[in-house]
């Protein structure tokens, strides 16, 4: 049995390499590099790395640092997080060919985002994140591929 990796504390970490989509690869093969654990990022900061993490093909990426602002958001706005972290995974799921995994996802986090759309907080664009999600889920719905979903814009225009 391998051993897991840990830190200096003890602490079960995974070191294995991953790709661009979060998907462990072999020990020893070179992967992108991962979101700190430790990032503490304001929530417009970590808006703006999501975003920049999206538009470069690395929505796993974005849906670890909104996971990481969600464990550290206040009691009202953990629900907000943990949607836009879902939404993001959600666009993971896809692009790896999930399509089923992505519906259920994308539909969790837009009902979880949604319950900000009367009051957007940190200038997010809440009802144009939900249509995103409503013209993914359409397409998923009509069965065929979808190589190149669209990018979600986070923030209102």
């Amino acid at each position: 049995m391998t051993e897991r990796d840990r830190d200096p504390d003890g602490k079960p970490k995974n070191a294995r390499p991953r790709d661009a989509l979060g998907r462990p690869l072999p020990y020893g093969e070179e992967g992108v590099d991962p979101v700190p654990e430790d990032l503490d990022l304001s929530p417009s900061e970590a808006i703006t790395e999501a975003q920049r993490l999206l538009d470069h093909g690395y929505p796993f990426h974005a849906h670890e640092v909104f996971e990481g602002s969600w464990k550290s958001a206040p009691l009202e706005e953990r629900t907000l997080w943990q949607g836009l972290a879902q939404l993001a995974v959600g666009l993971t799921h896809l692009l790896r060919g999930n399509p089923s995994g992505a519906a259920s996802l994308l539909k969790q986090g837009q009902a979880r985002v949604r319950h900000y759309e009367d009051a957007p907080p940190h200038g997010l664009d809440i009802d144009g994140l939900s249509a995103w999600a409503d013209h993914l889920l359409a397409e998923i719905d009509r069965g065929d591929p979808i190589p190149e979903p669209p990018v979600p814009r986070l923030r209102m225009p």
